[in-house]
């Protein structure tokens, strides 16, 4: 569903993003774990089709971002930090008009999104005058209106408190559910380890290290510290 092959991309004579390849099937949920500058973000703007690349291929549901963008980002939802909110639309208006945009208005769908995500007393506030966590937590809706196939969620679960973190985390978790290919960054390891298919391990613009679904079994099985010894010993002597 998502596929990126070769992935490059500079800022300036910075080298950002390293030849990266990956790819998420319907249904999974890969975590991308990393340092401060290690590429995450940098990827997920690539393929949201907001960051120019220097080489590769990106594509959306088989559909190539770069000869035909319209089309494969339609399909795709994004939760970008901090959280791009049309500023003077209240809430039910914003997630109407990305769902508009989309080709698929459902305000029973947003509606409910709201509800799960303990948003429906702010649906006829402006976006403007919410706190940054309701701020996520509109951006987490936005991504999931309409018909997508595919999401990017950028640490949108960073910050929350427990109640708005838990029902984030299952909005993810039942999108995936119905099919969606999920990549979702974050520097929450807890969360990672027990909501991801899979995790990727970045540093440098590059994978230094993926995990795939048996391992992120047993180290669930090895209780908590498991996966933060694991990323520490890949990762923690050049992170800043």
């Amino acid at each position: 569903m998502i596929a990126v092959s070769d992935l490059t991309v500079r800022y300036g004579k910075r080298l950002a993003v390293d030849r990266l390849s990956l790819s998420v099937a319907p249904g999974e949920i890969v975590g991308l774990l990393g340092p401060n500058g290690a590429g995450k973000s940098t990827t997920m703007m690539a393929i949201a089709g907001v960051c120019a690349i220097d080489g590769g291929k990106i594509s959306v549901d088989g559909v190539d971002i770069t000869t035909q963008p319209e089309r494969a980002l339609r399909r795709l939802g994004v939760a970008d930090q901090p959280p791009t909110l049309y500023e003077f639309l209240t809430v039910s208006e914003h997630l109407a008009f990305v769902a508009e945009a989309r080709g698929k208005p459902d305000p029973a769908r947003a509606d409910g999104l709201l509800a799960r995500l303990g948003l429906g007393d702010a649906a006829k506030r402006l976006c403007r005058e919410l706190s940054f966590g309701m701020r996520q937590r509109v951006s987490l809706a936005a991504a999931l209106v309409g018909d997508v196939a595919a999401l990017l969620i950028d640490e949108s679960l960073n910050g929350l408190d427990p109640h708005a973190a838990r029902a984030g985390r299952e909005v993810i978790e039942a999108a995936a559910a119905e099919g969606a290919a999920v990549i979702m960054s974050t520097h929450l390891l807890g969360i990672a380890e027990r909501v991801c298919s899979r995790l990727i391990i970045m540093e440098a613009g590059r994978i230094k290290r993926e995990v795939v679904a048996d391992e992120l079994a047993e180290l669930r099985k090895q209780g908590a510290g498991a996966l933060e010894e694991l990323y520490l010993g890949l990762v923690g002597a050049s992170a800043t």
